[in-house]
């Protein structure tokens, strides 16, 4: 699939594209990766990384923003697959700062569309997350936007041979702000008490490389407008935090601003438009470019009322699973 391909990814120095461009590497020969991003001693670091590695020549490191249209486009010349990572991630930072969000999550997404539209790229894969649905903070919102732009760009695209498409998640386990490190602080500095923001609160668990194979999917199987979102297992936050410290004291210091109890993936708006297979979920789009000649064979279509929440989840890990993934994929990785 990315064997002699040139790829993009924007926000790529960030915890999802040192694992993107570790599993490509690992796995094809690409021609080019163009890692894109805003951060040069992040790029320093990357390119330290993977200074030794066989296929270190086939990597390019771009210091630009997505809100430059015009270094996007320059970026992209050549390119036939991008991968959108880039983001202002941070809920309370986003709350503060809400125009600087805008610029990048929701002008920036612009900004890639039009660049890929340009410059001749074939697929591009735009990162969303959960908090785009239903979304209660401003970053939900402007990845809700974002979301809608990606899926509008297919009708933009008119004769040109380009598709978008997404590739939605919650939080990742053991990425920046989420909980796994936060535990993990308190605890290396002696703390004996975690704090919980609200006992009922679930999540997904979902790895880096999970992350990476679903945006591979979509690569391959994207015709132009559908969500792709992976069939994972949930966790309680109370069992992480006994799985991280066994026999820890708990207390429940309240839902934070912004922070919702549960994950959500699929409403029951979008069961309308949804098909079922066998690792992952598809919500298709409802608009004129799109037909039904496009869904990917071997789905099932869901029925009305369906949902996919961390709360309403028929997989579940328990404490002792808890333990054994977060020394897999945390601990063995620090």
């Amino acid at each position: 699939m990315l064997n002699n391909k040139t790829i993009l990814v924007t926000g790529g120095t960030g915890s999802f594209g040192n694992k993107f461009v570790d599993f490509v590497l690992e796995n094809y020969n690409p021609n080019k990766i163009i890692i894109y991003s805003r951060d040069e001693f992040k790029q320093f670091n990357m390119q330290n990384k993977y200074k030794n590695h066989p296929k270190f020549k086939c990597l390019r490191f771009f210091v630009g923003d997505v809100r430059d249209l015009e270094r996007m486009k320059r970026a992209m010349e050549g390119v036939e697959y991008v991968i959108h990572a880039a983001a202002l991630k941070q809920v309370p930072a986003c709350e503060y700062n809400p125009l600087e969000a805008i610029k990048t999550n929701v002008n920036g997404a612009a900004n890639v569309i039009n660049a890929a539209l340009d410059s001749g790229v074939k697929k591009v894969i735009a990162l969303s997350t959960d908090k785009a649905v239903n979304p209660i903070n401003l970053y939900g919102g402007t990845k809700l936007v974002s979301d809608k732009l990606f899926i509008a760009g297919n009708a933009y695209a008119g004769a040109k041979d380009v598709c978008f498409a997404i590739v939605r998640y919650g939080n990742v386990a053991g990425s920046r702000g989420s909980v796994i490190p936060f535990f993990d602080n308190i605890i290396k500095n002696g703390g004996k008490e975690l704090p919980i923001t609200d006992y009922r609160m679930t999540r997904f668990w979902i790895s880096l490389e999970e992350g990476v194979k679903l945006v591979i999917k979509a690569l391959e199987e994207a015709r132009g407008g559908e969500t792709f979102i992976s069939k994972i297992p949930s966790f309680k936050i109370t069992d992480l935090a006994q799985a991280m410290l066994p026999g820890c004291k708990m207390k429940e210091i309240g839902i934070r601003e912004g922070e919702k109890l549960h994950e959500i993936m699929v409403t029951t708006e979008d069961s309308l438009h949804t098909y079922e297979y066998e690792k992952h979920y598809i919500v298709y789009p409802q608009m004129d470019f799109w037909d039904e000649s496009k869904i990917i064979e071997g789905g099932k279509k869901l029925d009305y009322g369906f949902s996919y929440s961390s709360g309403n989840n028929t997989e579940w890990y328990s404490i002792e699973d808890l333990k054994t993934l977060l020394n897999e994929q945390y601990y063995k990785k620090k």
